[in-house]
């Protein structure tokens, strides 16, 4: 792939001056801490609307920006309505609904992560535990945020992203031994305000397909493939149908809020007086961020075969690609082309500091302290365990990121969502019922939990050999879980469904009992 010299140079000045800032802002957060609590949820008094930039900028992440306009570019406006449209309403409304009583009672119990939230909400160890040792399964995110990190780098770079892979989890994983929360609401805001210009800049950068008005757009489209602007694409693997594109879509959006990084944001406030100002702002700028999914059909119409330069663009590197072949000149184009490469990186990097943060405090929090000497580590100790704990994050993250990058199943978002999707609708039925139920047996949240892993499970891998090899019929059903790719939110979905309704037969017979 050509990339000019000058361009280059200029992304690699960038990479310096960027890594720079964020070291400035890692030392002045560590500087500090001074225990595991300060690490998980921060010791500063922070504005409300610089905790709703930085939730806006963790809770959409490069997926938002790199990875799903891949999805658009691929299958067209169905994937719009799926990703920017139906997603965003269920989230942000259920991010305000949650977030306010899930604060009270995180503040009541000093939580530091969902996991403790979880097991002190029904005083269950054990609760808590199986849900530390499921948050693992968020790994899968923290790949989907290295790789697309390490394509918008290696294409704008002309690198090996192997090489790039190596770089970008040594530095990142790196600093996250040190910042923590402190230091992670100054960096994610920074990105925030990044991403916000990026996103405007993206969602423009295509308004010269629109000289005939949005009519004349999408007949554009339409002359590449017709599907392309159909509200259901049955050839995809991602929006066959409104079953998939909005029902699976809704009870996702609604059960994406209870990751550990998205709901625990709002313990980093430190006065209830401002989590209306920090709902207003998050929601905003999210709204804005979801919708940046739509530059995928500016990409689609640049590379109508999806291929540059004679190279057939996978799905993770459209965008990247798009990026550098509309930007990479000389002059202002290339000053813009700079900032949207910044904006990509900060898309993922903010999510990925949030990531690392969560899943590291929960490892030491939730499942080391517990363990070890009957929770009797201290603060240093706990402090050098969850070093430990990101130094194991940074190795599993390389080899799975190396894997994903040289043999992708169409994106790395499908691993990324099986894995994610699985453990929030583990952890849906325990945070809804623990904030809109005062008593509530132990036992009914965690047969839910237990009942949406085997459910999802079940329904991603285990009914495809069903139809495949024993023949079965599913009806309107078979589609989603036979193929090479199958849809994870198909399975999380079923999941969270049927997890809620044992909880609630299991509630109902309990009150038969009495």
């Amino acid at each position: 792939m050509i990339i000019l010299s000058t361009f280059t140079t200029g992304v690699t000045a960038l990479l310096i001056v960027y890594a720079a800032v964020v070291l400035f802002f890692v030392i002045k957060g560590a500087l500090k801490i001074k225990n595991i609590s300060d690490y998980a949820v921060g010791n500063i008094l922070f504005s409300p609307y610089a905790v709703g930039l930085s939730l806006a900028a963790a809770m959409t992440s490069a997926a938002t920006f790199v990875i799903n306009p891949g999805f658009i570019a691929n299958f067209g406006i169905s994937g719009v309505i799926s990703y920017g449209i139906v997603l965003p309403i269920a989230a942000t409304v259920s991010l305000f609904v949650l977030t306010k009583s899930f604060r009270k009672h995180g503040q009541t119990v000093k939580a530091l992560s969902l996991a403790q939230w979880i097991g002190t909400r029904y005083h269950s160890n054990a609760y808590s535990l199986f849900m530390a040792f499921l948050s693992m399964l968020l790994v899968t995110f923290i790949v989907l945020i290295v790789v697309a990190i390490v394509s918008v780098i290696a294409t704008s770079l002309g690198a090996n992203p192997i090489v790039v892979l190596t770089g970008l989890v040594v530095f990142v994983f790196g600093y996250m031994m040190y910042g923590g929360a402190n230091s992670m609401v100054y960096t994610n805001t920074l990105q925030a305000l990044i991403m916000l210009v990026v996103g405007f800049i993206l969602l423009f950068s295509g308004y010269v397909h629109f000289s005939d008005g949005l009519g004349g757009f999408f007949q554009k489209l339409a002359e590449i493939d017709p599907v392309l602007v159909k509200p259901t694409n049955p050839a995809s693997p991602l929006f066959r149908d409104y079953y998939e594109i909005i029902f699976a879509q809704l009870v996702i959006g609604i059960a994406i809020v209870v990751q550990p990084h998205i709901i625990t944001k709002s313990l980093l406030l430190k006065k209830e007086s401002d989590v209306n100002k920090f709902l207003a702002t998050a929601i905003t700028v999210e709204l804005i961020f979801f919708f940046v999914v739509f530059a995928g059909l500016y990409a689609r119409l640049a590379f109508p075969d999806l291929t540059f330069q004679g190279q057939p663009l996978r799905n993770d590197e459209i965008i990247p690609t798009y990026v550098v072949w509309l930007f990479s000149d000389t002059g202002v184009g290339a000053i813009v082309g700079l900032i949207v490469v910044l904006g990509l990186i900060s898309a993922g990097m903010s999510t990925l500091e949030g990531l690392i943060q969560s899943v590291s405090t929960t490892i030491t929090s939730d499942i080391v302290k517990p363990l070890v000497k009957n929770g009797t580590l201290g603060d240093k100790q706990l402090i050098l365990v969850n070093k430990g704990a990101i130094v194991l994050l940074a190795v599993v993250t390389w080899l799975i990121a190396r894997d994903q990058i040289l043999n992708p199943n169409l994106s790395v978002a499908i691993l990324a969502q099986n894995g994610v999707y699985a453990y929030f609708s583990a952890a849906f039925i325990p945070v809804i019922f623990g904030i809109f139920f005062k008593q509530v047996k132990t036992h009914i949240p965690f047969t839910a939990s237990i009942t949406a892993i085997i459910v999802h499970f079940t329904v991603y891998y285990g009914m495809g050999v069903m139809v495949e090899t024993w023949g079965v019929d599913l009806g309107f059903f078979t589609k989603f879980v036979v193929g090479q790719v199958k849809n994870p939110a198909i399975a999380a979905s079923s999941a969270i469904v049927v997890s809620t309704v044992v909880a609630l037969l299991l509630m109902a017979w309990d009150k038969l009992k009495k």
